[in-house]
């Protein structure tokens, strides 16, 4: 993988308490061997809000607190398994099995641009490192931490303008941190009962929501990733179809850790009669449907729209829930339920959902799969930024188009605000111009490396509303980014208003419309109050860990 990044340095004692646990020393791709579920688990939620790698985590904070194991016991059974697994499959084509066995793979300074690859499919779980919570304010081993693609000739002028506008762009964002930080907390005062430490986290949050969407789509970044064998091969035979180098060349080095944790569920990736033909089938499809829409599609212009446009729904979508909701508390069939349903008055349906959705305490407390009847299309121009926090929700529809600079960008009213419009544009216009050298130049699927993530993005979601629930209650609460706030309000007017579901819209009861000046202040009080009841229960199995978040929604 082309890298500015060279491997992380460890020492012989570090290494010794390293084995056991990881596939390996000195790449940035690796799997995590022998350790309980709850300490992986652990490990992935700090390592969202470190800017440390996952290793140096391990050694700083949980080394200590798990006992060595011989690097041998991970493969006890491992050769029998492995056996009985390819005799399974070749008799009887069970590919189902492939979903019992699973792997912790972390995947270290990569690209915005391939994260969101790595995020694509819905049956895995992902956490990526926070632009709220790390800052891009130091540099490693001499450079900043973007992406510089294996496309570019490394003796080419394109590639010195490359790194010249990425250089400028992390200079700008670097230098206005502090700035920023403190005209938030000259903006927002450190409240009575504060401390100085939850306002200062407050404002630093906010200052780094607001400088994010400088920093280019080559921004590395740290992801975590838990998937079964199924997963991770429909994974990798996508990566392996990709246009991209820096794509590819991850999968490699994927196949190769994942190979030393669970080999036998990925046998068909790189054989060229199996993985190679699936591979080659995605690529073919995506060149074919490129051609097609660009002969199609010539001389049409975007038209203009809202940042959320409702294009598709159930106008009986609320009939249809309440004959659903109906379903299992009876004996009649479901078509019959749906007659029923719709010789209801508007009253009646809404008391059904009243009755299904119950009384829910928090937002977690989400009604059963009758909501899953009606479902919503929803089609966003927002900034790249919004769209990575969107993009990771799992079970709804979303397809997105490429990152370019053609839909313009967003601009936080506080920069202006705090005098740095000039340095914003200047990154933005860098953006632009680079962005569009690197399409002159024949590159074009590397050109999204180039885009700042201020610049906009159109994508779909189309989820039920079920889903709808969970993405809007979640993504709406107060300490959310304002980018996408603003998104899923949007969706929540829609769905009550354009669509006319009311009911619907009523039982998203944790939706917040509210404005919201300083987003991470009540969870920053909240975090301050956990720490303190931790610091004054505190013992040996929960010392070092009391910082650690049950969610991250950044």
């Amino acid at each position: 993988m082309e890298t500015t990044l060279a491997g992380e340095a460890f020492s012989t004692e570090e290494r010794r308490l390293l084995e056991p646990h990881f596939t390996n020393f000195d790449s940035h791709v690796f799997a995590l061997t022998n350790l309980p579920e709850t300490v992986k688990g652990a490990l992935f939620a700090r390592y969202s809000r470190s800017s440390k790698s996952l290793r140096r985590l391990f050694l700083d904070e949980f080394a200590d607190k798990v006992h060595p194991q011989a690097p041998a016991a991970a493969g006890v059974g491992v050769e029998r398994a492995d056996k009985l697994y390819a005799r399974v499959f070749n008799e009887y084509g069970d590919d189902s099995v492939a979903q019992l066995g699973g792997a912790h793979l972390a995947c270290e300074y990569v690209s915005n641009v391939l994260t969101k690859v790595l995020e694509w499919g819905r049956l895995m779980a992902y956490l990526e490192q926070s632009t709220r919570y790390v800052p891009y304010t130091d540099k490693l081993h001499g450079h900043w931490r973007y992406h510089v693609p294996a496309e570019l000739s490394p003796d080419g002028t394109l590639r010195d303008r490359y790194e010249r506008a990425m250089d400028a762009a992390f200079d700008t964002y670097a230098r206005l941190l502090d700035p920023m930080q403190a005209y938030f907390a000259r903006r927002y005062p450190k409240a009575p009962g504060d401390s100085d430490g939850v306002h200062r986290s407050a404002t630093r949050a906010k200052a780094l929501d607001t400088l994010r969407g400088m920093l280019p789509a080559a921004t590395q970044s740290n992801v975590g990733i838990y998937g079964t064998g199924q997963a991770f091969e429909a994974l990798l035979l996508r990566m392996r179809a990709n246009p991209l180098a820096e794509v590819r060349a991850c999968a490699d080095q994927m196949l190769a850790e994942l190979r030393k944790v669970i080999p036998a569920f990925l046998a068909r990736v790189d054989q060229p009669d199996r993985g190679g033909r699936w591979s080659e089938y995605l690529a073919q499809t995506r060149d074919r449907i490129d051609a097609e829409a660009a002969r199609i599609l010539a001389g049409e212009t975007p038209e203009s729209r809202a940042e959320v446009t409702l294009t598709s729904f159930d106008p009986e979508g609320e009939i249809k829930i309440a004959a659903a909701a109906l379903y299992a508390s009876s004996d009649l069939p479901d078509d019959q339920l749906l007659r029923v349903a719709r010789r209801m008055t508007a009253d009646e349906r809404a008391a059904v959902l009243r009755a299904y959705a119950g009384e829910r305490a928090n937002r977690r407390h989400r009604p059963g799969r009758a909501f899953e009847r009606a479902t919503y299309r929803f089609d966003v121009l927002t900034d790249y930024g919004a769209f990575r926090d969107l993009q990771r929700h799992r079970l709804l529809t979303l397809e997105w188009q490429p990152l370019t600079t053609h839909h313009g960008y967003t601009e936080p009213d506080a920069i202006r605000d705090a005098g740095f419009a000039a340095e914003w544009e200047r990154v933005m216009d860098a953006s632009a111009d680079l962005h569009a050298a690197i399409v002159e130049a024949g590159l074009t699927a590397i050109a999204p490396y180039a885009v700042a993530m201020a610049y906009r993005v159109r994508f779909y979601l189309e989820m039920n509303a079920r889903e709808a629930m969970h993405l809007i209650e979640l993504r709406t609460a107060p300490q959310g980014h304002p980018s996408y706030r603003r998104v899923c309000q949007e969706m929540h007017r829609l769905i009550g208003e354009q669509a006319g579901h009311r009911a619907i819209a009523a039982a998203m009861q944790f939706a917040d419309h509210s404005e919201v000046e300083l987003e991470r202040l009540k969870s920053e009080r909240a975090l301050e109050r956990r720490r303190a009841d931790a610091s004054s229960q505190r013992n040996p199995t929960t010392e070092g860990t009391e910082d650690i978040e049950e969610s991250n929604v950044s």
